[in-house]
């Protein structure tokens, strides 16, 4: 092993946050930069569903495999932040009846639990459901509080020596020759720049990481940025997660998520993750979708619309029929450039699992035979007062959080630490 290995991470959404904490319980230094706050690109603004693998088990049966063994493990490194609402595929014509078998039969041959609900049940248990429902199918799909995941996950990589440094940008990647081992990263709060070096550089930009792999002055990566809208509306009607039983399409889950419903959602190809726009023609298609498996949909009005830009992979024509599994470049064997990580496509759900297995290869490189801990450390399960004090975090917080340890308020204190400790980062 190199003695004092270092790792620059691009990049502070799900698949991010995961590989610095992977990396750094693995010992070695890591740097995230993030040229906003954590979570606010695609990560933060997805629809809140910890997928069963359910919903890809027909057409995407590897990403389908991921989803079911990353919804068990997130479930239990972060059970805070995981709500386990259980979901249903309801069938409302006979086309979807007729999908029913296939549907059925992938399930069974991936080992994903699910139960043929008698409809009458259904309506009990969900009220607002379309009574028209002719089939229903129960599916261990889950709700997570992305945000407060993260913020848990950035702590903890904090607290195992990572750097976590929002609101910086790279602006750009200094090559040298066949190499690359520093980027020129800016400060969006102060202006100032400052070049960090690393023995690697994991590029996870999300939708963006065409512009880093520009920045290196390389070619295309088979990358699909793909818009997702979503639309909440103002009263929550279903406490299960609901989707459509038929292939996947636009409109077709509703997701219970605090004290409203999201419908979710499209899959439209865009060139430019930062300048899309949410039409009207969008939202009212939501919600007619929606309103086949919930018609009260067409009676409560919308609170919000938002979006997400998807950074799928390029094995498709559409954003549909793209596959939702992750891959991993490594620019030294795909482009002769040594010391350039790039992670594409993926969920939120499996967003773990990728840092998992780019830490893997990172460690590789690196001569480091630490395995990865992130699949079984439990988050924020202990409060180290060592490290905190480390961290030069106040006493009185560190009491006020040792008092909240299994209260409802546990989640909101370790982000309010996140918070914190970012702040700290950026005077060191």
């Amino acid at each position: 092993m190199k003695q004092n290995s270092s790792v620059i991470v691009i990049g502070g959404g799900a698949t991010g946050l995961f590989t610095a904490l992977d990396l750094s319980l693995r010992g070695i230094n890591v740097t995230l930069v993030e040229r906003g706050d954590i979570a606010s690109g695609t990560s933060g603004k997805f629809h809140g569903l910890l997928h069963s693998g359910a919903r890809y088990a027909v057409n995407d049966p590897e990403s389908a495999k991921e989803c079911k063994q990353e919804n068990e493990v997130l479930s239990k490194i972060a059970p805070e932040f995981v709500r386990d609402t259980g979901g249903v595929f309801v069938g409302i014509t006979e086309d979807d009846v007729n999908y029913s078998q296939r549907f059925l039969s992938a399930l069974n041959s991936l080992g994903i639990t699910n139960k043929v609900m008698d409809v009458e049940e259904l309506i009990r248990r969900e009220p607002f459901i379309n009574k028209k429902s002719k089939i229903a199918i129960w599916v261990p799909d889950k709700v997570v509080y992305g945000y407060d995941l993260l913020a848990t996950v950035a702590l903890t990589a904090s607290l195992n020596g990572a750097k976590i440094l929002t609101y910086n940008e790279v602006k750009r990647v200094l090559r040298e020759g066949n190499s690359v081992r520093r980027v020129e990263v800016k400060d969006n709060i102060s202006g100032e720049t400052k070049i960090l070096n690393g023995d690697i550089i994991v590029n996870t930009a999300g939708p963006w990481a065409f512009r880093v792999i520009e920045m290196a002055g390389l070619g295309e990566i088979p990358l699909l940025p793909t818009a997702g809208i979503m639309v909440v509306m103002k009263e929550k009607l279903n406490s299960m997660v609901i989707n459509r039983l038929r292939p996947p399409s636009d409109g077709d889950i509703i997701v219970p998520y605090g004290d409203s419903s999201i419908i979710g959602t499209t899959a439209t190809i865009i060139p430019d993750p930062d300048n899309f726009e949410i039409s009207d023609e969008d939202i009212n298609m939501l919600i007619e979708e929606g309103a086949y498996m919930i018609p009260r949909l067409k009676e409560v009005k919308p609170e919000r619309a938002y979006a997400s830009v998807r950074p799928l992979i390029k094995n498709a024509e559409d954003g549909r029929g793209a596959t939702r599994d992750f891959m991993i470049i490594d620019h030294e064997k795909v482009d002769s450039l040594d010391g350039l990580i790039s992670v594409i496509g993926g969920k939120f759900t499996t967003s773990r699992l990728a840092g998992e297995k780019v830490s893997d290869m990172v460690s590789e490189k690196l001569g480091i035979r630490e395995k990865s801990k992130t699949a079984t450390i439990k988050l924020m399960s202990e409060l180290d007062e060592k490290l905190l004090e480390k961290k030069r975090v106040p006493k009185v917080l560190v009491k006020m959080i040792r008092e909240r340890k299994g209260s409802l308020d546990e989640d909101r204190y370790s982000t309010a630490m996140y918070i914190l400790l970012s702040l700290l980062a950026r005077g060191e």
